[in-house]
């Protein structure tokens, strides 16, 4: 069973981890991303989550599709969540198993590096300086001027 999928409910670490549960799995490793209450020292009250879902389910399977490749025997599984979350809700679920700890360890780590970096999904941080997008800090929408020269 493989699970590379985007939510818009609350995630669920039991289905993750069954999802790669297998006889041969001597080690499963997790990886839960949690909203935390701030960034950079800067409160965070709210994330908003917003992704380009078919896009995103397809480049998570081929980087599970990589993994298992690299790391034979890996079984690997992901949810990842999109719209509004609470500080303490979860974010992601990655998990991995393998035949050793090792292995597994690695997979899970290689599972979110990948992720955060070639997945199309975009986090909106709401702070005391209003929301921004997460990368584009400098890029905040605050409205048009049209000055004559």
């Amino acid at each position: 069973m493989t699970l590379f999928e985007i939510r818009d409910q609350a995630l669920s670490v039991d289905e993750v981890t069954q999802a790669v549960a297998h006889p041969s799995a001597g080690g499963t490793t997790l990886f839960i991303g949690t909203v935390r209450d701030e960034n950079d020292g800067q409160p965070i009250t709210l994330l908003e989550y917003e992704a380009y879902t078919s896009m995103a389910v397809k480049e998570m399977r081929a980087i599970g599709d990589e993994i298992a490749r690299e790391i034979p025997g890996a079984r690997l599984a992901v949810l990842h969540r999109v719209g509004r979350l609470a500080v303490g809700d979860l974010a992601v679920v990655c998990a991995a198993s393998a035949p050793h700890r090792d292995e597994a360890f690695r997979a899970c780590r290689l599972l979110i590096d990948r992720i955060k970096e070639r997945v199309p999904i975009w986090k909106c941080e709401h702070g005391p300086d209003g929301p921004y997008w997460v990368g584009f800090r400098d890029a905040r929408c605050t409205g048009h001027h049209n000055h004559v020269d």
